[in-house]
Formats: C-alpha cells, sequence, structure tokens
C-alpha cells in the first residue's frame, strides 16, 4: 500500500474530529449511513472512479490530489462537520423537504462526499457539471439496494445538488449541500500537494497547500464547529483566505463554523500570526 493509499489517521489533542469512525457514537442514527459506507468501499466500478479522476487532475494538470485519498478526506470531513452540527441542534432541511427520515442526512452527505469530484474522468475543468450525469448513474446502481422508487429519486435529487453545489459558482439550498462544499475545502493539509510538488509543480494551490501544517476540527465555543488550521508559513493564508473562506461564504453555515488559523513556525520571523475567520 502506498503512502497515498494509506487511511487517514486522527491526530492532534483530545476531541479533534478528524476521522469518521462507524463504531463511535454519534449524534444521528448512523445505522443506515454505515451500510452505505460499507457498500461503497467494496465496489470495484466506484473504487475505480476514485482512482481514475485523478489522472487529470494530477499526471495531467499537475494539480493536487482529487482521487481516492482526496474523496476519503472530505468524506470524514463531511461526516465529522455533520456530527458537529448535529450536536450543535442545527436543522438539516435537505432530506426533511422530501420527507425522508433523519438517517438519510448522512447517506445524503456520504453519497455526495464519495461522488463530488467524478466528473474529473472528462475533465479538471468545469468538472462539477460532468460529475452530475456521472453521478446520476452510479445512484441508480447504488440508491435500490437501500430504498424504494420514490426515496431513490428523492435522494438522488438532493445527493446531486450537494454535489453540483460544491463548485463555489452554485448556491447551496440545503444544509447538507453547505457541508459538501465546506468539507471539500478542508481538504488542504500538505500530503495532498506531495505528488505535485515532487513533480516539479510549483503554483499557488500546491505551495500554499504545502504550507498547512494539520486542520483539525472541534466543538466549538459560540458555534457549533471550531476548525483549527496550523500553517507553517504565510503561503497558507492562499488556502485559507481564498479557497476555505470562499466555499465558507454563500454555504449556509457561515454562522456555525469559526475558522482559526496560526502560524506555528518559530524558527523564522512571522509575516502572518494568526488570522480568524
Amino acid at each position: 500500500m502506498s503512502d497515498s493509499e494509506q487511511p487517514e489517521q486522527p491526530i492532534g489533542e483530545a476531541g479533534d474530529r478528524r476521522v469518521y469512525d462507524p463504531d463511535n457514537e454519534h449524534h444521528f442514527p448512523d445505522e443506515k449511513v454505515n451500510a452505505v459506507l460499507e457498500w461503497l468501499d467494496g465496489d470495484e466500478e466506484v473504487q475505480t472512479y476514485l482512482r481514475a479522476q485523478n489522472v487529470n487532475a494530477v499526471d495531467r494538470k499537475r494539480y493536487n490530489d482529487h482521487g481516492a485519498k482526496h474523496i476519503e478526506i472530505v468524506r470524514n470531513r463531511a461526516l465529522c462537520l455533520y456530527d458537529l452540527l448535529k450536536a450543535g441542534n442545527v436543522e438539516f432541511n435537505g432530506a426533511n423537504q422530501q420527507g425522508l427520515e433523519e438517517a438519510d442526512e448522512a447517506v445524503i452527505v456520504a453519497l455526495a462526499a464519495t461522488l463530488h469530484d467524478v466528473g474529473h474522468v472528462v475533465h479538471r475543468d468545469q468538472h462539477a457539471y460532468y460529475s452530475i450525469p456521472l453521478a446520476a448513474d452510479l445512484l441508480d446502481k447504488i440508491l435500490p439496494e437501500f430504498y424504494d422508487v420514490s426515496d431513490s429519486v428523492r435522494v438522488k435529487g438532493e445527493v446531486l445538488h450537494a454535489i453540483l453545489c460544491h463548485h463555489t459558482a452554485e448556491t447551496p439550498l440545503t444544509t447538507e449541500a453547505g457541508v459538501i462544499r465546506v468539507a471539500d475545502a478542508l481538504d488542504m493539509e500538505r500530503g495532498r500537494s506531495r505528488i505535485p510538488y515532487e513533480q516539479g509543480g510549483r503554483g499557488i494551490n500546491t505551495l500554499s497547500s504545502q504550507a498547512i501544517d494539520r486542520v483539525s476540527l472541534h466543538e466549538g465555543e459560540g458555534t457549533p464547529v471550531m476548525v483549527e488550521i496550523a500553517m507553517t508559513n504565510a503561503a497558507g493564508v492562499y488556502q485559507v483566505d481564498n479557497l476555505l473562506k470562499a466555499k465558507l461564504n454563500g454555504s449556509g453555515l457561515e454562522d456555525l463554523i469559526r475558522i482559526v488559523a496560526v502560524n506555528t513556525n518559530e524558527k523564522r520571523e512571522q509575516l502572518v500570526e494568526r488570522i480568524e475567520l
């Protein structure tokens, strides 16, 4: 197993929510989403898409990782973010307005996180729009394993909405979609840019990602969620201010998430010590 295939490990202090563990207790009914996650991890077609979608992004464009590792991290962040929001009594409207059950909220989040970047197999540019028909085909295969026809249609629509709205040009209309939008930007640690950096890529996305040491999610004080970002130099500000801020704005979660980034490099003069969104 290569470094990029290693399962993500929780690091940081107590209370740091980085990895969704199906065996833990959660603030939502988790039996259905755990069954869906197990199915996804065992399906050859889904897993092949997750590997194939990295070719255009990394091998051809020398862009940051958008393959199976990125999906693993985004899905972990999305489900942990969802759990923290549920602990803070935040109401989710996507499944509810479709007449679905509370347990379906996490399924929508998990499926959208898994399939949001599948459009990269077509092209990096405009990939969110290519993701829609490809994800729709996969959902037609996945959802009948867990839902009847009527509920499959409703879950499918909510998942596709969340996938589309991870793109900043589109506005999330559900809390579930807002979670996907923000979680996508929370994959910013240096491991994501390892391959393009080693291949000589020195674009701002690669360099700024190299400056991010750790992203941690915690229960907040005054907000349901606190996101703490440790960066080693000022280049990391681009990830926080240009990418994460852009995803948070318009997500519907702006008042529910506090973001603090701290420069942890004590060996050199710091141009930026701390920023807070």
